[in-house]
């Protein structure tokens, strides 16, 4: 019996193994969590497998590194995906565009099942964002970035009147929230999960605006501008759960809306401060281009 093979067999299984593992591992890991006690067999049989999965995923770190250098350096659709921006906008405003009209549907729908403004104006909001997703895309599905500034300003001052729309939707549902205490429940894994999404979200949607900039693409900087303000606002909804999900037995009701309150504010604030200034930005853009082209 060749004791090394079997302890590199143990160590190193099979790549298609391991992705098996990943799903079978966190969905057991899971259900011990949630419905078996901490001393079961069950559940200790979940974080060995649990341990084990993990082990061998960072022992094969160094080689995931490697692959993915090379496939980024030789595969052609990587290349292209990499060295064009307007394939990863359209990309990214496509996938948009979809989940907010789907979105958008079925909070109407909910609205017109239980008569009440709150789905209404759930429903406003991602319709408003799925107007200017398609707004936007049909320009890049068509023009280079840069190719028509002049259209291109228009668009993005557009965008900017449409968020200051966009925020009475917005303030109606923070008025939801803090005065009619509209807030959600999920279980903890369920909050924790959209927790560490929305500040993905957050966290991309910075980096996104300052990485487009250099591309002097206004559809552009408006596409990433949405989604900060798409993010944005998924924080409101996650402080609501958690003060719910978290809190409920030592938060009281009223340091929950002063907390509700503040941070919705402060979020509307900032857009209708975003808005303000993409419209006197695109403004000032066109009017100095309208003098440029009329001088030549």
């Amino acid at each position: 019996m060749d004791i090394k093979k079997i302890i590199n067999s143990v160590l190193y299984p099979h790549i298609a193994l391991m992705i098996v593992l990943l799903p079978v591992a966190a969905v057991f890991l899971i259900y011990s969590m949630v419905f078996m006690g901490t001393d079961s067999i069950i559940s200790i049989v979940s974080y060995v497998v649990a341990f084990y999965t993990l082990t061998v995923w960072c022992l094969k770190i160094p080689f995931l590194i490697s692959f993915f250098k090379t496939f980024r350096a030789e595969n052609k659709y990587a290349l292209r995906w990499r060295s064009d921006p307007r394939l990863r906008v359209n990309v990214s405003l496509y996938g948009t565009l979809i989940y907010n009209t789907a979105y958008a549907v079925f909070q109407l729908g909910l609205g017109f099942w239980h008569k009440t403004f709150w789905f209404f104006s759930l429903a406003a909001y991602y319709i408003l964002l799925a107007i200017m997703r398609f707004f936007l895309v049909r320009h890049t599905r068509k023009h280079a970035p840069g190719e028509d500034m002049m259209r291109e300003l228009k668009k993005y001052r557009t965008c900017g009147i449409v968020f200051l729309i966009m925020n009475l939707a917005l303030a109606l549902m923070i008025f939801f929230m803090v005065y009619w205490n509209r807030t959600f429940h999920h279980h903890e894994i369920t909050t924790i999960a959209m927790a560490a999404y929305t500040f993905t979200s957050l966290t991309f949607a910075i980096i996104n605006i300052f990485r487009y900039r250099k591309y002097n693409s206004p559809v552009f900087s408006a596409s990433k501008a949405i989604s900060l303000a798409s993010a944005c606002v998924s924080l409101i909804t996650l402080e609501s759960t958690m003060l719910t999900t978290f809190g409920a037995a030592t938060v009281t009701l009223s340091m929950r809306r002063i907390m509700l309150a503040a941070t919705g504010g402060a979020i509307s604030v900032f857009i209708i401060a975003m808005a303000i200034t993409m419209i006197v930005t695109g403004t000032k853009k066109l009017k100095s281009l309208k003098e440029h082209l009329n001088g030549e």
